[in-house]
C-alpha cells in the first residue's frame, strides 16, 4: 500500500509540474501581445507601455554605454543590439527627446563578428547573411556609437574596412569604456 500511495504521489506531482509548466508558457506567450513597435526604429526594439512608479526627471539627458561579448548564432539577430533600439523606443514613448539619448555600444570577443561586412560575416559564419546589418544601421542614422574593441580584431585579423559603416574601431574595449566614462556615460549592467 505504501508504495502504490508513494507511485500516486509521483504520477500527481509530474501532473502538476506539467501543468504548471504549460500554465507558465500560456502566460509568456499571452505576454508577448504587450509589445509593439515604437516609433523611432520600427522594425527592431519592440517595448510595452509601462505606468511606471520612477518617474523619470524633466529634461534628463540619458548618456548610457552597453558592452557586447557574445555574438548571436550564425545568420541571426543579437538581441543585444536589439536592446539598443528598445531603449530608444521606450524612452521616447516616455516622453523622452531622442535629442537627449546618447548610447554606446562596445563590442569585443566573438560579438564583433556581429559588426562585420558581408565578405567578412560570411568568412566566419559559413556562408550565413550579417542579420544585424540593417538593425546597425538604423541605429547609427539616429546617432549610437559603435566601438570594436581593436584587440580583438587583431586576434581575429579584422581591420576597420571589415566593419559596417558607421561602426569603429578603438584601441581596446578596456579603453573604449574608460573614454565613455570620462565622457558621462554610465555602464548598463545587462
Amino acid at each position: 500500500m505504501h508504495q502504490s500511495l508513494s507511485l500516486f504521489a509521483k504520477r500527481t506531482l509530474y501532473c502538476a509540474m506539467i501543468s504548471a509548466c504549460s500554465c507558465a508558457h500560456f502566460m509568456a506567450v499571452a505576454g508577448m501581445e504587450e509589445f509593439k513597435s515604437g516609433t523611432v526604429i520600427t522594425e527592431y526594439g519592440k517595448v510595452a507601455t509601462i505606468e511606471s512608479n520612477l518617474a523619470i526627471p524633466a529634461g534628463m539627458k540619458f548618456k548610457v554605454a552597453f558592452d557586447l561579448g557574445a555574438s548571436a548564432k550564425p545568420g541571426e539577430l543579437n538581441r543585444r543590439i536589439d536592446t539598443l533600439a528598445r531603449f530608444i523606443n521606450m524612452h521616447v514613448a516616455a516622453g523622452v527627446k531622442l535629442e537627449d539619448i546618447s548610447l554606446a555600444m562596445v563590442v569585443h570577443g566573438q560579438a564583433a563578428s556581429d559588426m562585420t561586412q558581408e565578405h567578412y560575416y560570411q568568412m566566419l559564419n559559413t556562408g550565413k547573411n550579417n542579420a544585424n546589418k540593417d538593425l546597425i544601421a538604423q541605429l547609427v542614422k539616429v546617432g549610437v556609437r559603435f566601438y570594436v574593441c581593436g584587440q580583438t580584431a587583431a586576434y581575429y585579423g579584422m581591420s576597420q574596412k571589415d566593419l559596417l559603416p558607421g561602426v569603429d574601431m578603438a584601441l581596446s574595449a578596456l579603453t573604449a569604456h574608460a573614454v565613455l566614462a570620462h565622457e558621462g556615460y554610465s555602464v548598463n549592467p545587462f
